[in-house]
């Protein structure tokens, strides 16, 4: 299967810093696989809690991760600076799935590329519950232009496949 490159910085409404650690490289060299990971939840919850949507602590809804996926492209390695770039791909009725793209400080081209998908569920229940106004709004600041082929699904409510 043909993929296209990865995303470029331009496509990324949201940013974020972030620091290697000794600890991150593993036997090879490089940041260990699990590290993006670490990264991507990192940037979706940061970006979230300073929009004001998320309160840790006691907030209503809360988001539950279903799906995660990442292309890697380029080696990171400890010492290097770290820049997370964070779009909203897809806005359902109570999910999100966010694209997040990993760059090397100051580089235009990605050394990785990610989706992570949230559930909004109620706290108390972990039934899934239709996203607040509040959160939609802010959340449609990030919305980014569909892939190739992948019709309207950016557009909130829009796409193909079942709303969550």
């Amino acid at each position: 299967m043909s993929r296209g490159p990865l995303k470029r910085r331009e496509a990324y409404p949201a940013w974020r810093e972030i620091g290697t650690r000794w600890a991150d490289n593993d036997a090879y060299g490089h940041v260990n696989n699990t590290v993006y990971y670490q990264w991507f939840d990192t940037a979706v919850n940061a970006w979230l809690i300073e929009a004001g949507l998320l309160d840790v602590a006691a907030g209503d809804p809360i988001g539950l991760v279903v799906q995660t996926g990442c292309r890697y492209a380029r080696p990171l390695a400890y010492p290097q600076a770290v820049e997370v770039g964070l779009a909203v791909e897809r806005l359902g009725g109570s999910s999100v799935r966010y694209r997040i793209g990993v760059f090397a400080g100051g580089a235009d081209e990605a050394a990785a590329e990610g989706f992570f998908v949230h559930v909004y569920v109620s706290r108390d229940s972990r039934r899934p519950v239709p996203l607040p106004e509040e959160w939609r709004a802010k959340l449609e600041a990030l919305l980014a232009p569909p892939r190739d082929g992948e019709g309207d699904q950016a557009k909130p409510g829009g796409g193909a496949g079942t709303d969550v």
